[in-house]
């Protein structure tokens, strides 16, 4: 399981669009040691989704599918967004 924790920093640091890596990567450092795995599956599941709309649900103009509802709330809660 390390080597996928360091497959998902990687992946939240690196995505291509400035205000996306900076958004997960600040979250994913904080969290990464204390991240559950099941929590990291579902990070990797969002991290397929496209740049736009990751930004749209974690900045909070939309919600996002359901089953992502999980881990956007927990990014969107270290980023202080409601």
């Amino acid at each position: 399981m390390e080597s996928k924790r360091k497959q998902v920093l990687y992946r939240c640091t690196h995505r291509g669009m400035k205000e996306i890596d900076e958004l997960l990567g600040s979250f994913i450092q904080y969290n990464l040691d204390s991240i559950s795995d099941e929590m990291l599956v579902e990070l990797e599941a969002l991290l397929d989704e496209s740049d736009n709309d990751l930004y749209t649900w974690i900045t909070g103009y939309e919600l996002g599918p359901r089953s992502f509802q999980p881990i956007l709330e927990k990014i969107r809660k270290h980023h202080g967004v409601s």
